[in-house]
């Protein structure tokens, strides 16, 4: 694994304490960034963050009934039930103005307050409409490390309001599929939900997919191994490899990862201290402020009983990608700017290493844009579906 991995040899004995191995990304010294509590007013109620703290017998009820309203929707096209769940956009603490910002040249900035006739979108419900000529565009999403289908409820819910086709995959060792996550040891494994779904669809039939975070490494994966049956891929917030590359590669070289990361990642020895992390989990104390900062508190309480670990030995696997297979897609990347889980700077280096067709920016956009600006996601989800692709010879 090279140079990328030289922090986890073991250190020569000393009279102080063995330190755990942390990841190359992991910066001590590295500055802390700004999250939305230390950016709350010192005059707020202190009594307030209490009041909104749930019963955890209560939030682990929610998530429940949001797990089987879920399933309930595959299977029944309840759409408009999981609607019912929340429809909201965070307003608490907007971020800084990013007018600042150059995006790049083809890039587009979205917000949750972008009215549709300014994108040249159809009203939602005729967006995907199925006039008995076209197919309803069928989209999969793929979540990211930690989450599980069960993440993208109110995306699917307004997919289905559009009139798309919509399914959700949880990796192996996330959300609904349970294994010991120690036994994940390659990529092919982790993604192995995802290229089974895949190949089971049939011979003439093409998705979109649509990643985060990590779940853009599996969906790299996937694209590689199965070409004919994606006509375009979304990076939403992910890792967006180059060939020949690692998550561990991507984010080791970058400065830009805060002393936030440190704290919020604790990593799982499975094999003893002085071996690799054969897990990662998120510190629940920090996600609000370091995956959601600007999404809606209910959503915060039911990521904090459904998070689970994610396995550490794809994130150290090189991709093996082709210019025939993986490269014959159309891909898409969606920028967050208020992310510190994918700091802006790490995401416009993986977009000038490898750039795709087309980037988008969701203004105001924490790493989980499907809590906090479903809305505005659903927009370029859309318009993305509705773009005439050329791929491999013929427009689709």
């Amino acid at each position: 694994m090279g140079n990328s991995l030289a922090c986890f040899s073991p250190s020569t004995v000393s009279k102080s304490p063995p330190k755990e191995l942390h990841p190359p990304w992991i910066s001590p010294s590295a500055p802390h960034t700004r999250s939305r509590k230390s950016a709350t007013s010192s005059s707020s109620p202190p009594t307030m963050k209490a009041s909104n703290v749930l019963d955890e017998s209560y939030i682990k009820q929610q998530a429940q009934i949001a797990s089987m309203l879920y399933h309930h929707h595959l299977q029944n096209n309840g759409g408009d039930l999981l609607l019912q769940l929340d429809r909201s956009v965070s307003t608490k603490n907007p971020p800084p103005s990013s007018s600042s910002k150059k995006l790049p040249r083809r890039s587009r900035s979205v917000s949750s307050s972008t009215p549709l006739s300014s994108m040249h979108l159809p009203n939602l419900q005729d967006a995907a409409r199925n006039d008995g000529k076209e197919k309803k565009q069928h989209f999969v999403l793929v979540h990211g490390g930690g989450f599980g289908a069960w993440c993208w409820y109110k995306i699917i819910a307004l997919l289905k309001e559009a009139n798309c086709e919509v399914d959700a995959i949880d990796l192996t060792g996330s959300g609904a599929n349970f294994c010991d996550i120690t036994s994940i040891k390659t990529i092919a494994q982790y993604a192995k939900p995802l290229i089974d779904f895949l190949a089971n669809l049939a011979d003439d039939k093409e998705v979109i997919l649509v990643g985060h975070d990590v779940g853009g490494v599996c969906m790299s994966y996937a694209m590689e191994m199965n070409p004919s049956k994606v006509s375009r891929a979304v990076f939403v917030a992910a890792t967006m490899l180059s060939n020949g590359h690692s998550a561990l590669d991507v984010f080791s070289k970058q400065a830009s990862l805060t002393e936030l990361n440190q704290c919020a990642q604790k990593f799982i020895y499975g094999n003893g201290k002085k071996q690799l992390p054969t897990a990662m989990e998120y510190d629940k104390s920090l996600l609000e402020d370091f995956l959601f900062n600007q999404t809606p508190s209910k959503d915060v309480a039911l990521a904090s009983v459904s998070m689970r670990a994610v396995p550490f030995a794809p994130v150290t696997e090189k991709l093996c990608l082709s210019a025939e297979k993986y490269g014959s897609i159309p891909r898409f990347y969606v920028k967050t700017d208020y992310d510190f889980a994918i700091p802006e700077p790490l995401q416009e280096a993986m977009i000038q290493s490898d750039p795709p067709k087309q980037v988008f920016q969701l203004k105001g956009a924490d790493h989980s844009p499907f809590f906090s600006k479903p809305q505005a996601l659903l927009r370029l989800l859309l318009e993305i579906s509705n773009t005439p692709q050329v791929k491999q010879g013929k427009e689709t």
